[in-house]
């Protein structure tokens, strides 16, 4: 099992980032969050890693801490949650922010999420509520359920909405996504964004 990669960040690109380990390059795909973590191409970077195995293919997943994949994990034990939807929802804020929105059963964060209906965003919340406990519960933001939570809906907003989140002003979550489809999924637009960034 591969629980660690240390080396040279060859590539960041939409699709993910490549890191080089000893003349090998390692294909990961990461969340937003973890893309925008990743020092730049040239530098050295640690990520943690999970490694997914299908039937046709084994994939990569890494992130930048292992509070993340410890909520990758999680995520993936919930029905009809694939790493796919799982990535979706670490890109639209930190795991800590969504661990306490966990605890406080914030149903509308998860079904924000592009692929995550109402239900299985109440199964979610119902099924690692217990898991993550009290966590953060007294941090900024834990005053109400769906508190930070863009009224506006759809994908282009969410991404506006995640690169506020991640530390960019207003006027440069809208440059950034300017020209960009609003019917891609949210995790494209932030990591194209993220690209454009670079």
């Amino acid at each position: 099992m591969i629980e660690r990669l240390t080396g040279t960040v060859a590539a960041k690109t939409s699709e993910g980032v490549v890191i080089d380990v000893g003349g090998v390059g390692f294909f990961l795909e990461v969340s937003a969050v973890t893309f925008r973590d990743i020092p730049p191409v040239g530098e050295q970077a640690t990520v943690s890693v999970h490694l997914h195995v299908r039937e046709e293919a084994l994939q990569l997943y890494g992130f930048s801490t292992e509070e993340e994949r410890e909520l990758f994990r999680l995520f993936l034990g919930v029905s009809k949650i694939g790493p796919r939807l799982a990535l979706a929802a670490l890109s639209c804020r930190r795991a800590p922010d969504l661990k306490r929105a966990l605890a406080l059963g914030d149903v509308a964060l998860f079904s924000s999420v592009p692929g995550i209906g109402k239900k299985t965003a109440e199964r979610l919340v119902l099924e690692l509520r217990e898991k993550v406990g009290e966590v953060g519960l007294g941090g900024a933001g834990a005053g109400r359920p769906g508190a930070g939570v863009p009224t506006e809906e759809g994908s282009l907003a969410l991404a506006r909405a995640a690169l506020i989140e991640l530390g960019y002003s207003a006027l440069e979550a809208d440059r950034l996504l300017a020209a960009l489809d609003p019917a891609r999924p949210v995790e494209d637009l932030i990591r194209e964004a993220l690209v454009r960034r670079v």
